[in-house]
């Protein structure tokens, strides 16, 4: 075991030093955005911008292994608290979209209340959990626009099987205050509109822009295979961005975004096509 490993291992065993780590992070995290000087959104409007350029929504109650349902329903209330930081927000030309700075640390002062988190691979319960879902459905749309990733974090872990999932395996992000951030950057010379909001069963958003995009963006699941290791499986796949034009429909470019390989940590049926 390399000294970095034994380090982390020490860091999760002992509560103490892991709150030291998190509190050094955040603190480090203040300190580098504040001398880069990054310009973030900020500004919020009601009114949508007049060229709609993708919608999504994702069921807010799964089935999640044994998990206490409960959690489901809390984690609505945590999502309800945290789109109303975020619904209207505009991305201007050169600002950065980020997604802790719009909602702030989710504590419980702010109505914030116990849902489910996933910390080093394992199934935790703490203040403000289920914010991911949020962070997952804002990636999926920012993928359809020039947006470029400024930050994401990958999942290391598959903790659960696939139960209603629209999207491909490992298109998500995963977040934690403040230093595992979800962070897209305006290149362009468009400023685009996030809208979010709760339904009866679903978190639903939209992205729009205040003109036409030339293109228009697919993305493809490649490579999906589950692949053993000893005792151990990995799931794997690529996920691909393709570039079309909007009157022909024709591919201009593509391009790999993320590379995924995730450990498995449920029951893997080994008829599957594995790799």
């Amino acid at each position: 075991m390399s000294q970095s490993q034994s380090f982390k291992r020490l860091l999760r065993r002992v509560p103490y030093f892991m709150d030291l780590r998190i509190k050094q992070l955040q603190w480090n995290r203040n300190i580098t955005d504040f001398r880069q000087g990054i310009r973030f959104a900020a500004l919020r409007q009601s009114q949508p911008l007049p060229c709609l350029i993708k919608e999504h929504k994702s069921v807010l109650k799964r089935t999640l292994g044994q998990t206490d349902p409960q959690l489901q329903d809390n984690k609505v209330v945590n999502l309800g608290i945290s789109i109303s930081t975020i619904d209207g927000v505009l991305v201007k030309p050169g600002e950065t979209f980020s997604l802790w700075k719009l909602v702030g640390n989710p504590t419980a002062r702010k109505g914030y209340i116990h849902g489910l988190t996933i910390s080093h691979g394992e199934v935790k319960v703490g203040v403000g959990g289920g914010l991911c879902q949020l962070a997952n459905l804002i990636f999926w749309l920012g993928l359809h626009t020039p947006l470029t990733i400024a930050e994401r974090h990958h999942h290391s872990y598959d903790l659960f099987p696939d139960d209603r999932r629209t999207l491909p395996f490992g298109s998500g992000t995963t977040i934690y205050y403040n230093y595992l951030d979800l962070r897209l950057y305006n290149p362009t010379n468009q400023t685009f509109r996030l809208h979010l909001w709760l339904s009866d069963r679903f978190l639903e958003g939209a992205i729009s822009s205040d003109s036409a995009l030339p293109h228009t963006y697919r993305i493809e699941e490649r490579n999906h295979r589950f692949e053993r290791d000893g005792e151990i499986w990995h799931r794997k796949n690529e996920i691909w961005r393709l570039t079309l034009d909007r009157e022909t429909g024709q591919k201009l470019t593509e391009e790999l975004l993320i590379r995924n390989s995730s450990e498995v940590r449920y029951h893997v049926d080994e008829s599957l096509n594995m790799g």
